[in-house]
């Protein structure tokens, strides 16, 4: 698996050179306590050491290695990480769509409805790269909509690693063939049935059951790694 080059448009070469580490590291083929030099990585993709300590830097920043002097030794992510992780898009989640019951949602709703089209676009195409792009992006519409600067500090924080994750999981699911994923559609359907309704009981419970059944697809794509 390598990460998608049309998610790398407008990246910078160690923005570039990152993700492609971090999918390393998350899915296992880089693993834990491994060590990996400047030099290595310069080698690895053509270039000189200056992006290279860039890309270092933003995987130390997110914990998925640690910078020592003869280079970074891979931390990884555990099981445990990525259900924190999980924990933490719940709760950015849980307020948002709390917040959007008190809104009109109605433009919201066309957008995501769009999304949801193309994300049946590529489960017919068999095109899980699209479908999980589309998947984060259906996510990030919804935290996008309340127009809350704290909250957005926060997704963006988290949001290279759940891309990563996502495109991983999605894979999983790809693998389980097409009745999973329209169990996965139906699943964003629930959401924008839940979001039209404007009830905080109905999109309390929607978000609970989206989350529940997302660490279960979770820990079999994870935990194989």
């Amino acid at each position: 698996m390598q990460y998608p080059s049309a998610w790398l448009q407008n990246a910078s070469l160690g923005e570039t050179i990152a993700c492609e580490l971090r999918l390393r590291i998350i899915n296992g083929t880089i693993k834990n306590g491994e060590v990996i030099s400047e030099n290595w990585v310069a080698s690895e993709f053509g270039t000189s050491r200056s992006p290279v300590r860039e890309a270092l830097k933003t995987l130390s920043s997110e914990g998925l290695i640690r910078l020592e002097r003869m280079g970074a030794v891979v931390i990884g992510l555990s099981i445990t990480d990525v259900e924190e992780l999980y924990d933490v898009r719940f709760l950015i989640e849980s307020f948002v769509q709390q917040r959007l019951t008190q809104t009109d949602v109605e433009g919201l709703l066309g957008n995501l409805q769009r999304i949801v089209d193309k994300m049946e676009l590529a489960m017919r195409h068999n095109d899980a790269v699209e479908f999980s792009y589309q998947d984060l992006s259906f996510h990030e519409a919804i935290i996008m909509a309340v127009d809350h600067n704290r909250i957005l500090h926060l997704w963006k924080s988290i949001r290279p690693i759940v891309m990563t994750v996502m495109l991983i999981t999605t894979e999983e699911v790809f693998s389980k063939g097409e009745e999973k994923l329209h169990t996965v559609i139906d699943k964003h359907r629930s959401i924008m049935k839940g979001l039209k309704s404007r009830n905080r009981d109905v999109v309390k419970q929607v978000v609970q059951d989206y989350f529940a059944d997302s660490r279960k697809t979770l820990h079999s794509s994870i935990s194989g790694q």
